[in-house]
């Protein structure tokens, strides 16, 4: 998808376009529709923001962000005929829109997309605010439960439990950076701190135990620590405001960490299940989708398409998901990457499309 992409190369390239304090692109010409270049220059004296777009409807169609001074940035897009004009978004500067320029003919190109507000973001966020004070509550109660299970020494069913609320936590990805230090303390990885060291907590440290022999009493600190982060984190949470750019950021990100994570078998301290959490990080995705489905209906046209290629994704994974990676027959686990980066490939222009943006 070539709408709201910052910076591009092929087709024809104009005359460069010189942006300033007083005028946003001065006067210019694309005599022909078709795949041009556009050569910006940031004239001004402080960075910002220059978008090309419909100057009827507001409508962006590209756009180029973090344009320095003294920078020259390229812009390739497939020009249809229409009227075009670019807009100005300096710091510390009222927003300019400079001149309309008509291209003729009857070829189409891009479509511009509808700028999403601040306003439009902000019941999606309250509903997924809500969505995850749910979650937390159910979390809360799984984790006392499985501190209840290693406390009677059962570890059979504290494996089981552990499964079940590591899978509810992972339903929540779009809020992980909201959760703050909380993170950490519940889910963090032992990459930095080494599985030996007793700073090492959360999920992950109950699941190594669990699968690598350790008994209740070693075990004790680490699930009551990790049901008391989550209580402490669900007390908080009606304090806390998740960005409203999180939220369209986070239907792409969600399953890109799967991929790197999940489906390398990376995030697998025993338990072979990071496919089950694959699934978890799906029906994450899917809450967000459909929060941003009316603003993404009119503004995304391959929002069918993503329905499909992760309704594809879920059923490859649900096939195997009793399996751990490293055990995936090639092909398979070829599948499954395959399908996972499709996803990924029809997600990533959510994030550009649902950017809140003044208008």
């Amino acid at each position: 998808m070539a709408v709201l992409a910052g910076c591009g190369s092929g087709g024809t390239t104009g005359d460069v376009i010189s942006m300033n304090s007083s005028s946003c692109g001065g006067t210019w010409q694309d005599s022909a529709p078709g795949w041009h270049t556009f050569e910006l220059y940031n004239a001004n004296t402080v960075g910002g923001e220059v978008d090309l777009t419909d100057p009827a409807t507001g409508g962006v169609y590209a756009e180029v962000t973090g344009f320095g001074p003294g920078t020259t940035r390229p812009v390739s897009l497939d020009v249809g005929s229409g009227t075009y004009a670019f807009r100005c978004l300096f710091e510390e500067q009222d927003p300019m829109t400079g001149p309309a320029v008509t291209v003729p003919g009857h070829a189409a190109g891009e479509a511009a997309i509808a700028p999403v507000t601040y306003n439009d973001l902000v019941g999606p966020d309250k509903l997924y605010q809500a969505y995850v004070e749910r979650g937390l509550t159910s979390l809360a109660g799984q984790t006392v439960a499985l501190d209840g299970d290693v406390r009677r020494g059962d570890l059979i069913a504290a494996r089981r439990d552990w499964l079940t609320a590591h899978l509810t936590y992972e339903t929540l990805g779009a809020a992980y950076d909201a959760f703050g230090d909380f993170d950490d303390e519940i889910d963090g990885r032992a990459d930095a701190l080494g599985v030996s060291n007793p700073k090492w907590t959360g999920f992950y440290r109950v699941e190594y135990g669990l699968w690598h022999g350790q008994g209740a009493r070693e075990l004790r600190p680490y699930t009551e620590g990790l049901a008391s982060a989550v209580a402490a984190l669900l007390k908080s949470w009606p304090q806390t405001e998740i960005p409203l750019i999180d939220i369209g950021l986070r239907t792409h990100e969600i399953l890109e960490n799967a991929l790197e994570f999940q489906l390398t078998g990376h995030d697998d301290y025993g338990s072979g299940t990071t496919l089950k959490t694959v699934l978890a990080n799906i029906a994450g995705t899917r809450e967000l989708l459909s929060l941003l489905r009316p603003l993404l209906a009119s503004r995304y046209p391959a929002l069918p398409s993503v329905y499909s290629s992760l309704g594809q994704l879920q059923s490859l994974v649900q096939a195997s998901q009793d399996t751990a990676v490293p055990a995936l027959p090639q092909r398979t686990s070829q599948a499954i990457d395959a399908a996972c980066g499709q996803v990924l490939q029809e997600l990533a222009p959510i994030a550009s499309i649902t950017e809140p943006r003044n208008t």
